[in-house]
C-alpha cells in the first residue's frame, strides 16, 4: 500500500475503485465491475494508493495494464484466425455464467449456459443463420452431466430429456430442474443445522480451530500483508518460493503446538476409501453424522435429494487439500501450508459447519431465483446408457405426458457435450458423493474416461461408443433433425463418428474457452461445436 505523495497533476489521475470500474467499462466497451478492479489490486496487478482512509488507483497504471492485455488478445486473435471469437461470451460476468441453479454443484467439463442458449434460442446472426429450436420443441442431451441443457431449455420454453450413465449426475440435473417445496426444505435445513450444532457442543476441535485461525491471522498480517506482499513478489523484491518455504516452516511449530494442546486427532484410522484419505478425522465424523440424519429423515425423496446435493457440495469444499488443488487433487494435506492462490499461510478444514451453512442459504436462494423464470415445460434426467436405452419406455415410468409427447411429435434435435477422450473420470470426480450416500458406480460404462487413457485402442472405442449413442438416439428424432455436439476434437474423430452414425457434419464452429481476461492466451484452449444432420 502506498501513501499518497504525488504531484498535484498526478493526483488528478487517481480514481476510486468505483470510478476505475466506470472508466474501464467505457474504455474496453464491456462491463468491468468493482470486483474486477478489486481483483487487480488484491493480486498485485496494479498499485493501491491510500489517502484519508480511501483507496485510489492511478489511471495511467490501469490503462497500461488493460492495453497490455488487449495487445496480447489481439496477437492471439491474429494467430488463431479460425476461431469464432463471437462465441467466447467474454462479455458475461462470472455471476451470469453461473446464474441461479447452474452453480448448485461443481462439475468438471460442463459448458456455460450462454453457449446452450445461443443454439437453442430463436435469434439469428452472421454466424447462426437459422433458427433450430422453438418453444414447445423437445431437445435431447444424451450426456447430460450436470443438466445445463435441461435448465436452459426450461428458460426458453423447450421440453428436454437428459440421459447420463452417472447416477449422481442425474441427481444433480433433476434437483436443478424440478419444482421444489422450498419451505419444507428450509425446515429440514434448520433441523439438520440444529443437530450439527448439538453434535459440536462438546468437541474441542472447535476451540482449536478458532485459536488456530487467530494465530494464522496474526502471522499472515506480519509476513504476508495484502496487497503489499503480492506486489513485492511481482516486482521481484521477494523470492516467493524461498520466502514461503521459510515462513511455512516457521508457522508449523505453532500448528503442532496447538494440535498437541487440544489433543486433536488429525488422520482417520483407515485409508482405504476416498472418504478415508481426503478428509480429516473431525470432518469425516461431521459428514457421516449429517448423511445419517438425511437418510433417516421422514421426508419425500425430492427434499432428501436437495439436502444430499448440499451435503455433497459441502464435502467437496472440505477435502484435505490446498486451495489451488481443489479441482485436481494431488495429495492429502493435514497441516498448515503456503497457499499460492491466496499468497499466505492457509490451513486444512476441521469442521464443515461454515460451508454447510453457506451452501444451504445459497442453494435456497438459487432455487428461488430459478422459480421466478421457469417455464411450464417438462425437463427430466434419466440414469442409463445412451447407447442402448429405450427412451420412450424409461420415460413412461417417470412422466407419461412427456413420453406421449415424444411419441406424437418426436424429439427436435440434440444439444450435448460428449465426454472427451481420456480427459475426465466422470464418476471419480464425485467419489465422495458416491461413498457418502452409497450410490452405485458404473465407471466401466463411461465412454472415453481418463483412466483408460488416449491410445489408439481407446480412440477406436470412443468412436464406436459415441456413434452408437447417435444411432440409438436417432430413432427418437424428427426426420430433419439438428444435432449440436460440443467437443475438443484434437484427434479428429468426429468425421468418422458422423459417418458411422449415418450423419454428415454440415458446419463446425470453433470457439475460444476463456476463463478471464488475465488467462494465458498463447496456449489458448478451444473447442468445436459440430452441427450434424442426416446423411
Amino acid at each position: 500500500m502506498h501513501q499518497l505523495g504525488l504531484f498535484e497533476n498526478e493526483e488528478k489521475k487517481l480514481l476510486t475503485i468505483k470510478e476505475a470500474s466506470i472508466w474501464a467499462s467505457e474504455y474496453l466497451k464491456r462491463k468491468i465491475t468493482v470486483s474486477n478492479i478489486s481483483y487487480l489490486i488484491q493480486y498485485g496487478r496494479i498499485t493501491k494508493y491510500q489517502k484519508n482512509g480511501k483507496i485510489f488507483i492511478h489511471l495511467d497504471e490501469l490503462k497500461n495494464y488493460y492495453d497490455t492485455i488487449n495487445n496480447e488478445e489481439l496477437s492471439t486473435k491474429n494467430k488463431k484466425s479460425d476461431i469464432n471469437w463471437h462465441l467466447s461470451f467474454i462479455q458475461y460476468k462470472e455471476s451470469e455464467r453461473t446464474k441461479h441453479v447452474h452453480r448448485l454443484h461443481p462439475y468438471k467439463g460442463k459448458f456455460i449456459p450462454q453457449l446452450v442458449e445461443y443454439f437453442l434460442d430463436t435469434h439469428t446472426d452472421k454466424f447462426k443463420k437459422k433458427v433450430y429450436f422453438k418453444k414447445g420443441d423437445i431437445v435431447l442431451d444424451p450426456f447430460c452431466g450436470s443438466g445445463t441443457t435441461l435448465v436452459q431449455a426450461n428458460e426458453l420454453g423447450i421440453h428436454a430429456i437428459g440421459i447420463d450413465i452417472s447416477i449422481f449426475n442425474v441427481l444433480i440435473s433433476n434437483v436443478k430442474v424440478k419444482k421444489h417445496d422450498l419451505f419444507k426444505i428450509s425446515e429440514q435445513i434448520d433441523y439438520l443445522t440444529f443437530k450439527l450444532n448439538e453434535f459440536q457442543k462438546d468437541k474441542v476441535y472447535i476451540q482449536f480451530e478458532d485459536e488456530l485461525t487467530l494465530e494464522l491471522n496474526k502471522f499472515n498480517n506480519q509476513y504476508f500483508p495484502s496487497p503489499e506482499y503480492r506486489k513485492k513478489v511481482t516486482m521481484g523484491l521477494i523470492e516467493e518460493e524461498k520466502y514461503s518455504i521459510e515462513k511455512e516452516t516457521k508457522f508449523l511449530n505453532k500448528y503442532w503446538e496447538l494440535v498437541n494442546k487440544y489433543k486433536i486427532k488429525i488422520k482417520q484410522d483407515r485409508d482405504q476409501s476416498f472418504l478415508d484419505l481426503w478428509f480429516l478425522d473431525t470432518v469425516r465424523k461431521e459428514i457421516d453424522f449429517l448423511a445419517n440424519k438425511i437418510n433417516n429423515l421422514e421426508s419425500d425423496d425430492d427434499t432428501k435429494n436437495v439436502l444430499k446435493l448440499i451435503l455433497s457440495r459441502t464435502a467437496r469444499s472440505c477435502r484435505a487439500t490446498t486451495h489451488a488443488d481443489l479441482a485436481t487433487l494431488k495429495k492429502p494435506v493435514i497441516t498448515t501450508y503456503y497457499c499460492k492462490k491466496h499468497s499466505k499461510i492457509c490451513k486444512p478444514i476441521f469442521s464443515i459447519k461454515k460451508w454447510w451453512e453457506y451452501y444451504t442459504k445459497d442453494t435456497l436462494k438459487r432455487l428461488a431465483e430459478f422459480d421466478k423464470i421457469r417455464t411450464n415445460t417438462y425437463q427430466i434426467a434419466i440414469a442409463g446408457d445412451s447407447r442402448n436405452i429405450d427412451i420412450y419406455e424409461e420415460l413412461k415410468k417417470i412422466n407419461q405426458e412427456l413420453a406421449e409427447l415424444i411419441k406424437d411429435q418426436k424429439i427436435r434435435g440434440i444439444f450435448s457435450s460428449p465426454p472427451y477422450v481420456g480427459l475426465i473420470d466422470y464418476h471419480e470426480q464425485h467419489a465422495y458423493a458416491y461413498e457418502i450416500f452409497n450410490l452405485e458406480r458404473r465407471d466401466e460404462l463411461e465412454i472415453g474416461p481418463l483412466f483408460k487413457g488416449q491410445g489408439e485402442a481407446q480412440r477406436k472405442s470412443y468412436v464406436q461408443g459415441i456413434s452408437e449413442v447417435l444411432k440409438n438416439c436417432k430413432k427418437y428424432l424428427q426426420p430433419d433433425y439438428d444435432i449440436f455436439l460440443v467437443a475438443n476434437d484434437k484427434f479428429n474423430l468426429y468425421p468418422e463418428i458422423a459417418e458411422l452414425a449415418g450423419m454428415r457434419i454440415v458446419n463446425k464452429f470453433n470457439r475460444p474457452v476463456l476463463n478471464r481476461v488475465e488467462k494465458d492466451r498463447e496456449n489458448l484452449f478451444t473447442e468445436s461445436i459440430f452441427h450434424l444432420k442426416e446423411k
